[in-house]
């Protein structure tokens, strides 16, 4: 830790609190945090972010005792443990995502992947990535409706650790449950007391999801490929390069005839992938030969 950029401030003053304990960024410093972001999890901060990472890393910045963006960046270089990154990937990723989000993909599922799962002894449905959980609960609830769909789990995945941590904890305030069916809320959700109504995932509903972090730039290591893979909201952040080296994995990670559903702001026309368009942000993998999604 650099202690000699760190304002000692007597009388118990917090010395984190003067801002200007930290250099304002400079163009080389963006450059270098725009680039370690592209190199380990594939963000794109185009110019015209610096603001955005000034705002986001200032407090890290700080808080490790540095006053400028270069030693902090040395310090996240040199950290071993991986937990600088980490806390970096943390304050520069967007985690913004509602229940329902996109409800026509929710409704695709239930009308039409669902009934060609339905002989299926087990499903697994990926959500590739997650955020703070509401997809995961989406698809928990959506799945639990259908009577013949009793033995299926969700696995879901992403970057940031402190949104998993959130997703994982199922707690949600009354305001981001707004649109919620009622009858979901009385089923799969529990209230916890106190002065602001808090909603909880139920533990039955809670059993049904795996949360790991995962670089969708890295290995994914899944046992067997998926029928269906969310991956909603996140491409818009890859350059095109990086687009097409995710979209490559994710058509790994799907079994032939398996459906890949992405935003709706995430068109793959300009994307090169062998997928075959279905709907608006809706792709299946080509199924070759006989169709195992097909009933004899």
């Amino acid at each position: 830790m650099n202690l000699t950029t760190r304002r000692r401030v007597s009388g118990g003053e917090d010395p984190l609190s003067n801002v200007e304990a930290v250099r304002p960024l400079e163009q080389d410093e963006f450059q270098q945090v725009r680039e370690m972001a592209h190199d380990t999890f594939g963000l794109d901060l185009r110019p015209g972010k610096e603001e955005l990472v000034t705002a986001r890393l200032r407090r890290l910045v700080r808080a490790n005792g540095f006053g400028t963006y270069r030693d902090y960046c040395r310090h996240v270089l040199r950290d071993s443990t991986g937990e600088a990154l980490a806390a970096m990937i943390d304050a520069l990723t967007t985690n913004h995502t509602s229940f329902l989000r996109e409800p026509d993909h929710f409704d695709f599922l239930r009308q039409t992947v669902l009934p060609k799962l339905a002989g299926r002894e087990s499903i697994e449905i990926w959500s590739a990535a997650c955020s703070t959980g509401e997809e995961v609960w989406t698809l928990a609830c959506l799945l639990q409706d259908e009577v013949a769909l009793r033995n299926f789990r969700i696995f879901a995945s992403d970057i940031s650790r402190r949104a998993l941590q959130f997703a994982s904890e199922a707690r949600y305030s009354e305001e981001r449950c707004r649109g919620v069916p009622a009858a979901w809320l009385a089923r799969y959700f529990t209230t916890e007391p106190g002065p602001a109504k808090i909603y909880r995932i139920s533990p039955a509903t809670r059993s049904l999801a795996f949360f790991r972090r995962l670089n969708l730039l890295e290995s994914y290591g899944w046992p067997r490929p998926f029928p269906v893979i969310f991956c909603r909201n996140v491409m818009i952040y890859f350059d095109q390069a990086t687009q097409e080296q995710v979209v490559r994995k994710l058509i790994d990670a799907l079994e032939p005839g398996g459906y890949l559903l992405v935003g709706h702001a995430e068109s793959l026309t300009r994307v090169a992938h062998s997928l075959e368009y279905v709907r608006p942000a809706v792709y299946r993998k080509p199924a070759g030969g006989r169709d195992p999604w097909t009933r004899s």
